[in-house]
């Protein structure tokens, strides 16, 4: 049976269910936007919690508004039929000019957001790393230190970072959402995007511009050091390859050596020169594989190595027909290179 009762139990029951899937929303996770953790990404979230408290008067306003009225002048049992307003000039300029000045308030920290966040940037001793968006993976060159990586990118705490943002083929978007906003890559252009950033941490991005088969897949780190945890990363990167002093590790530098990787990939120090894959010169020192598709562990490496379009489908890392002894050999090679 229906009652009022019921009904005002099933209306409760509906809100509190509304409440708790709510508070699955508040999570810290890794591509936040929501806990800022550099300058630039802080302009933003001011920006954003401006327009969501205007968003949420206009709401409270509104909202309150109908409730009024629908209480207030609902139809009872006997009421004549209400004369009706047509062509009311003060209320027709009221709700026009009201969405204006609404919009005039947000447009007016919004413009002011964008100007600052779209200049060079301030500092004339930021720190400018090259940033280039290749199918589906990403190069970062340090022109200042002479280092090449990929997918993973250092930067010291508390010192501006000027990127240079380009693409090596189809349109791309770098995003680490706790560091700085979202910029395009566009072939034939390049696009600068600068942040300081103020906690040391990983920091987790992603392309946020399909870019092809993989674009879900394409995605990077940001790691901030203390400035001297930095330095000794600069340093360790700037150097060549290291000869791998284990037996396994020297004959997985064999299998390197004799198979296609030469080709696509480069290890400074030896004779791999390739340029179209990732730059392995310290892959062992990368906390991931296959632009954050899996966590670099040896298992995982071997996993790569035997299936990489299982792991990550439409790569173009082509498929080495390779025996378990020479993954492992492999294996223990790359994890040498730090």
């Amino acid at each position: 049976m229906d009652t009022p009762l019921r009904r005002r139990a099933i209306a409760a029951l509906v809100l509190l269910l509304g409440v708790l899937i709510s508070q699955g929303c508040g999570g810290e996770y890794p591509q936040s936007a929501l806990h800022p953790s550099s300058d630039s990404a802080e302009i933003l979230d001011r920006l954003f919690d401006q327009i969501f408290w205007w968003a949420v008067g206009v709401f409270v306003v509104v909202a309150g508004m109908l409730i009024y009225v629908f209480v207030r002048f609902r139809e009872r049992p006997g009421d004549a039929r209400p004369k009706q307003v047509h062509g009311h000039l003060l209320l027709e300029v009221g709700w026009t000019l009201a969405p204006a000045l609404i919009l005039v308030a947000i447009a007016i920290p919004t413009i002011r957001a964008i100007f600052i966040i779209d200049r060079s940037t301030p500092d004339p001793e930021a720190l400018v790393v090259e940033v280039i968006g290749k199918q589906w993976w990403w190069e970062f060159r340090y022109p200042e230190l002479g280092i090449v990586t990929a997918n993973e990118a250092h930067v010291p705490l508390g010192r501006t970072v000027d990127l240079r943002l380009r693409s090596a083929d189809v349109m791309h978007s770098f995003w680490i959402p706790r560091l700085a906003g979202k910029r395009d890559l566009v072939p034939g252009i390049e696009n600068q995007l600068w942040f300081r950033p103020d906690s040391v941490g990983v920091f987790h991005g992603q392309c946020a511009e399909f870019c092809g088969t993989a674009h879900a897949l394409m995605g990077m780190r940001v790691i901030v050091d203390e400035p001297d945890d930095f330095e000794r990363w600069a340093r360790a990167n700037a150097a060549p390859a290291l000869t791998p002093g284990d037996a396994e590790a020297r004959a997985g530098q064999g299998v390197f050596m004799a198979n296609a990787c030469v080709s696509c990939h480069a290890v400074r120090g030896t004779q791999a020169m390739g340029q179209f894959g990732p730059d392995l010169t310290h892959f062992g020192s990368r906390l991931t594989i296959a632009s954050g598709v899996l966590e670099n562990t040896p298992a995982d490496l071997a996993r790569w190595l035997d299936s990489t379009q299982h792991v990550k489908p439409g790569n173009l890392m082509p498929e080495v027909e390779l025996s378990d002894a020479q993954v492992r050999q492999l294996v223990a090679y790359l994890g040498s290179l730090r």
